[in-house]
């Protein structure tokens, strides 16, 4: 009796990788976030709402897919990136980021066969002026590469957040190197745009701070970075990372307050410079009990 033959199926063709970047006179961090993706991705799309510095010219050197769209805000921005990709799988940069040689590895054996989670989270690391932040700040887990088709943008400006609709998310080894704020001065101009936007979209949500709100909040904030997340084995940037956090949420609370006390008022608008302000914002809060 003859052997049954077996049957080789053919495995399932890789998905291809788009990589999505937003950005405003970037031209100083663009080319090696863009640099960084060479060799990982199958498309770059960037999206560019109006920079007049070098960011076109040193966009179009890697990709032809260079677009313009007026700002619409942190999560409509991206949301309108993702839906100008040619493929469903997504890896979303920052201008201030870049991959590491670990990390690049860690995506493309992720992507060599269709992926078992709808999004995984990428370790971020960033550097604060002079120095890695190995705790305070890190690892920031990022839910960056994701299939658009099963995963929705959420949240509200400027902490907008990528939601898997099934499943759990994944995670991948390597660091995703955040080149956040190259001075304090930086760090200070972001903290301002950034409770702006914040404060008017409390306002805007009928939400309210009481006479010590802008304390309590500023206060916890200081403590949980500096304690909890353990900012204080960080040295001075550490310490300074976690007081001008306490900052940001005490601006956040008091310019709601200043909101509220005028409601006739139209809330003030602000549209950050630089890209790099609104991934910078992402994390001068800890996620948790401080207004998100």
């Amino acid at each position: 009796m003859r052997e049954p033959c077996a049957i080789a199926y053919p495995d399932p063709p890789m998905p291809r990788l788009s990589a999505c970047i937003i950005c405003l006179d970037e031209e100083a961090k663009i080319e090696d976030c863009l640099r960084s993706l060479e060799g990982v991705v199958d498309e770059i799309v960037v999206v560019d709402s109006g920079s007049r510095d070098r960011t076109l010219e040193i966009a179009r050197r890697y990709t032809p897919r260079v677009i313009h769209q007026d700002w619409l805000g942190m999560g409509a921005q991206k949301a309108f990136a993702y839906a100008q990709a040619s493929h469903d799988w997504i890896l979303n940069l920052d201008c201030d980021e870049r991959l590491t040689p670990e990390l690049a590895e860690s995506i493309r054996s992720a992507m060599e066969r269709e992926p078992e989670h709808a999004a995984y989270e990428l370790p971020r690391k960033t550097w604060y002026v002079d120095r890695w932040l190995e705790h305070c700040w890190y690892p920031e887990w990022r839910a960056r590469l994701f299939d658009r088709r099963r995963c929705e943008v959420r949240g509200e400006d400027p902490h907008e957040y990528v939601h898997a609709l099934s499943g759990p998310t994944g995670r991948l080894s390597g660091d995703l190197l955040h080149y956040s704020f190259d001075s304090l001065s930086d760090h200070l101009r972001t903290i301002d745009v950034y409770t702006t936007v914040a404060a008017r979209g409390l306002h805007e949500r009928g939400r309210r701070a009481g006479i010590l709100t802008p304390w309590t909040r500023g206060a916890w904030t200081f403590l949980r970075v500096l304690l909890v997340k353990r900012a204080c084995l960080d040295g001075f940037a550490g310490w300074t990372a976690a007081m001008l956090s306490g900052v940001h949420s005490y601006l956040k609370y008091a310019k709601l307050r200043f909101l509220q006390a005028a409601p006739g008022a139209p809330a003030p608008r602000a549209k950050p410079t630089a890209s790099r302000d609104l991934a910078a914002g992402e994390r001068l809060e800890e996620r948790g009990p401080v207004g998100r």
